[in-house]
């Protein structure tokens, strides 16, 4: 994997016209489980609204996940259409069950108004290349996000990349 810093200055540079703000907020708060996050997240945040936002290929197998439905209880979640993986997240079993709580991609301007369980699907043009493949054909892309540690959105914290220990 890319060092964190890497990782955190691209997802910045994708979401640059999105309101999106990135965090490397688990390692502060040193949960594992999405569930753990999101109960941390709205302790020490209790008057933000969050929306949980995965793509298709995680709502495809979304069932698998620790607490999956406490998860969706406890915030929106939001769904980025992914190429390839729309039919297995309809047919999902989590997609089983979240279906009845789906909400109109219009009312998605409306998300303050929301409340868990909550699903909305958003359908945009997707970027049909796969990030696996971009790796391969450019294993050193996370060179050009080197640099000094960015800051954290969130806890405006500077983000270290921890780096391993020799034999570890």
């Amino acid at each position: 994997m890319a060092p964190l810093g890497a990782r955190v200055r691209s997802a910045r540079q994708q979401s640059r016209r999105a309101p999106i703000k990135v965090t490397a907020i688990e390692r502060e708060l040193g949960t594992r489980y999405t569930v753990d996050t999101l109960h941390a997240l709205k302790r020490r945040f209790p008057r933000r609204r969050f929306v949980w936002l995965m793509g298709s290929d995680n709502l495809a197998q979304f069932h698998r996940w620790k607490s999956w439905r406490a998860i969706a209880r406890e915030m929106p979640i939001a769904v980025i259409a992914r190429p390839g993986y729309d039919t297995d997240a309809l047919a999902s079993p989590a997609m089983a069950w979240l279906r009845r709580y789906r909400l109109s991609a219009a009312r998605f301007r409306n998300r303050g108004e929301w409340s868990a369980p909550a699903l909305i699907e958003l359908r945009f043009d997707p970027d049909p290349r796969s990030a696996t493949r971009l790796r391969e054909q450019d294993p050193h892309w996370a060179d050009g996000f080197s640099g000094s540690p960015p800051r954290d959105e969130v806890t405006h914290s500077l983000i270290h990349d921890r780096h391993r220990e020799p034999g570890a």
